[in-house]
């Protein structure tokens, strides 16, 4: 069996109950002038005890389909945000 994919990003929306959005960037070069850019996609990962808050980097993993859009999990939280 292939490894899970994990993936780490920022964590944008913990409004949802057990659940969270995280923001995940990546850079990409353009073909024509070599420019790299930023690329974002946005997953909905599954946390079971509220633990991601916004601003938090967090490492979610693939997992089988929880829900319509839910298709990861929160493994853990690399850094919290600062306190502001």
């Amino acid at each position: 069996m292939a490894a899970k994919s994990e993936k780490v990003g920022v964590v944008v929306s913990d409004k949802m109950q057990k659940s969270c959005v995280v923001a995940v960037e990546w850079q990409v070069r353009n073909e024509m002038y070599g420019k790299t850019e930023r690329r974002t996609s946005k997953f909905l990962a599954h946390d079971e005890e509220n633990t991601a808050k916004v601003g938090d980097r967090v490492a979610i993993v693939e997992s089988r389909p929880l829900s319509k859009r839910k298709r990861w999990v929160l493994s853990r939280v690399v850094r919290k945000a600062a306190a502001v």
